[in-house]
């Protein structure tokens, strides 16, 4: 079988495939931890920011609130967060981690390192790596092609 599929020169398809193999990376711990990979991230800002808002969740993580409520009723009913309507604006729902939650942090808190080290690169890689990938990210996000 010829190996030439006509993606080794497409950058999308590099950033798909990378997107996905760190994802697959991340399971056997999260997995251990009961979170899927869009459950961690959205516990990683619920934790950093301790309390906000749906809307502000969303923003953070680039989600829409289609995508973003299922995942959120499947963390409140694992027990790692409480959600609240507004008392002025019942449109308006705030996100908090719930005791539970807040132990799980500390259980995820190496991740990120862990996974840097799994990756073979230096600092100044990551570095570069990030800050490339957040150019790509706001290019694509305000351009159609």
């Amino acid at each position: 079988m010829d190996a030439d599929t006509g993606l080794e020169q497409m950058l999308c398809f590099e950033l798909y495939s990378a997107s996905r193999a760190i994802t697959t990376a991340y399971r056997p711990a999260l997995d251990q931890l009961g979170l899927t990979y869009p459950q961690y991230i959205a516990m990683t800002v619920i934790w950093k920011r301790g309390h906000l808002t749906v809307s502000e969740l969303g923003h953070a993580l680039r989600l829409d609130s289609g995508t973003l409520s299922p995942l959120l009723k499947r963390l409140e009913t694992a027990g790692l967060i409480h959600r609240t309507r507004g008392t002025h604006d019942e449109r308006t729902v705030t996100i908090e981690p719930t005791d539970t939650g807040r132990a799980l942090q500390t259980r995820a808190a190496d991740l990120p390192h862990r996974l840097a080290c799994a990756l073979d690169i230096t600092i100044d890689e990551a570095i570069q790596l990030h800050h490339l990938l957040s150019r790509i990210g706001n290019s694509a996000r305000t351009t159609t092609i």
